[in-house]
């Protein structure tokens, strides 16, 4: 879902026209935000001398906070009016949340296999796309009681918002 507002579906209408339908400021927010996508991207390092390039993985960068996001705020609605379910295996419901999504991207690589999908994947390496997104996340912060500072926590003024 969150692809059709990403750095390459954001430039087509509802009807699928190559069209700008964005307002002036909304479309320069925006810009702003996958900016920022793209810059923290650019920052991770694969091994020495070789980074994520952030423009080649804006896009899926983008779709995968924005789509975490919309999860996380569906998930909480799902639980509204109903008793906190229990925790679970010393785990509460929102670190399981966030926990289920980490699994998605569990992956054990050579590292000339990820030099490869390094230089021409426009799909950041999974450690990236699960750190990438949860540090811009608060909520994450908050369910695992993240401090300011630690490595899972993007400083207020780097952190990246999509929606």
């Amino acid at each position: 879902m969150t692809h059709g507002f990403d750095d390459q579906g954001a430039q087509f209408d509802a009807e699928g026209n190559l069209k700008n339908w964005w307002s002036e400021e909304d479309l320069k927010k925006f810009k702003a935000s996958a900016a920022c996508v793209e810059k923290q991207f650019d920052g991770f390092e694969v091994e020495k001398d070789l980074h994520m390039n952030g423009k080649l993985v804006e896009g899926e960068s983008i779709a995968d906070l924005g789509g975490l996001t919309i999860a996380f705020a569906a998930y909480q609605k799902s639980l509204e009016g109903k008793p906190r379910p229990n925790d679970i295996d010393g785990f509460t419901p929102e670190q399981r949340f966030f926990l289920g999504f980490a699994q998605v991207w569990a992956t054990n690589m050579r590292a000339e296999y990820a030099r490869l999908l390094a230089n021409t994947d426009p799909h950041p390496l999974p450690r990236f796309r699960l750190n990438g997104t949860l540090s811009n996340m608060p909520a994450f912060a908050k369910a695992f009681s993240c401090k300011q500072g630690e490595p899972m926590v993007r400083p207020e003024s780097d952190r990246c918002v999509i929606w």
